[in-house]
């Protein structure tokens, strides 16, 4: 039975979108997110159609003093793009697209996921940094900074950002770029949605692929020790073009591992050359002279598989907990203890990658935009993952265990890996001159703090 309140229908009267509420029958499928662990149920969904939607739903939350989440692509690890009783702004149907191929140059809508916008710019031999599995939403991934496979040669996600257009709290349309509302564009560019809510991305595009060099290569895990010390060298001159992350984990079951090395826990890394492939396989080489491998799917491939790679592991509807930090450097206490948490895992879908940063991300003056952690060498990202509720507080403490194990060598930390942590933990992924920095420009932006379901600055 419909439970339309007579203030959410005089929003519908103002909406074109879809409006979706408790008892209508698709309210359970539109209110799931994409960890399961998170069941949250809004008062209503507004299905927004363009900026006018937008508008028209930020005024209704500030008549009304709901709660407001935004939803692009619904990745939010501690569930920020959802809420209990309050409106959830659903920007899924936002998937304008524009490429321009001479320029190199992309203009994304806020619904946009990553493997659709991979798909359109690889029409054109070309790429923007992005993340590493392909639903995750551009919008989310890019107002937190955005590391992926190409971070080393081209920086980050908003390191290649041109301009936004956003939605301020009081349902003003503003455009945001080094020229215009520079303030704001500094903030965007790693602040999260603290600002308003961006509806429009434009992006520097670089030629890659359409096949590049890259993949995994697997050794058994109790080389962990021996291997992460050889690795730990070998990237001290590799170049720019390459980016890869250790992963530690239990070969899951699919397709492209053979059957009798489903299980298996491995250390492996995984390798994106933003070159010629060629050059790839040489720079690679002396890693996979190591030892000989478990596995090696490490070869020329399409950028878009390269892209995907990681998508079968991180599923719609799987319950995630995670727990993250930067560190500076691979000393051998940190790399002992990534051996020994790799050795605890005891779950097929738990898994966590080492990312290493540097190169072009290291380059971009720390002060240029918000983002923190651009002196950082390598991020750990602990994920505990299960089918569903069974078993999932044990992850949970894996999770937990890991974290504080690594705490004593942290240094930062990537804001779009923070679950609810608190005010301390945000500060630390910005830093105190940043931190302190965004609140004014919280103040300006959005005083009254409409938009705190996320990794929150509150108004100085």
């Amino acid at each position: 039975m419909s439970t339309m309140t007579p203030e959410i229908q005089a929003l519908g009267d103002d909406f074109r979108g879809e409006l979706i509420h408790p008892g209508d029958p698709s309210y359970d499928e539109q209110r799931a997110v994409w960890n399961g662990s998170i069941d949250r149920r809004p008062a209503v969904i507004a299905r927004c159609t363009g900026v006018a939607d937008i508008r028209s739903a930020l005024a209704f939350a500030r008549r009304t003093g709901l709660p407001v989440a935004v939803r692009g692509g619904g990745h939010s690890f501690p569930g920020h793009s959802t809420c209990d009783g309050g409106i959830l702004i659903d920007l899924a149907a936002l998937k304008g697209i524009r490429v321009d191929p001479v320029r190199r140059t992309a203009r994304a809508q806020a619904g946009v996921l990553l493997g659709e916008l991979d798909r359109e710019t690889q029409a054109f031999g070309l790429a923007t940094p992005s993340g590493i599995v392909t639903h995750t939403g551009l919008a989310g991934l890019t107002l937190g900074g955005g590391i992926g496979w190409l971070m080393r040669k081209y920086g980050l996600s908003i390191d290649n950002l041109i301009s936004v257009d956003v939605v301020t709290a009081e349902g003003e349309l503003v455009i945001a770029s080094e020229d215009v509302n520079a303030d704001l564009f500094w903030g965007i560019r790693g602040g999260g949605g603290n600002f308003g809510i961006v509806t429009e991305f434009e992006f520097r595009l670089h030629p890659v692929g359409p096949i590049v060099y890259g993949g995994l290569v697997a050794w058994p895990m109790e080389q962990s020790p021996e291997w992460m010390r050889f690795y730990r060298d070998w990237i001290t001159d590799v170049p720019d073009e390459l980016t890869t992350a250790v992963i530690h984990r239990w070969l899951p079951a699919l397709p492209t591992i053979p059957a009798e090395l489903h299980g298996r826990p491995v250390v492996a890394v995984v390798v994106s050359y933003a070159g010629p492939v060629e050059e790839g396989e040489q720079v690679v080489a002396p890693l996979k002279a190591f030892a000989p491998p478990l596995l090696d799917t490490c070869t020329a491939t399409p950028y878009l598989a390269l892209q995907s790679m990681f998508d079968p592991s991180f599923p719609h509807g799987r319950w995630y907990y995670m727990r993250a930090c930067d560190v500076g450097e691979l000393t051998d206490d940190v790399i002992d203890i990534a051996a020994e948490r790799g050795l605890a895992i005891d779950s097929p879908y738990t898994a966590y990658p080492i990312f290493h940063l540097g190169g072009a991300i290291s380059r971009v003056p720390e002060d240029s935009t918000a983002f923190g952690g651009r002196s950082s060498g390598h991020t750990f990202n602990f994920v505990g993952a299960t089918l569903g509720p069974e078993g999932f507080e044990e992850q949970r403490e894996w999770v937990r265990d890991s974290w504080r194990a690594i705490e004593p060598h942290q240094s930062g930390v990537y804001v779009n890996f923070l679950t609810d942590e608190g005010t301390d933990r945000i500060r630390t992924a910005y830093g105190a001159s940043t931190y302190d920095r965004l609140t004014e420009l919280k103040r300006k932006y959005d005083p009254g703090n409409l938009f705190h379901l996320n990794q929150n600055i509150p108004p100085s």
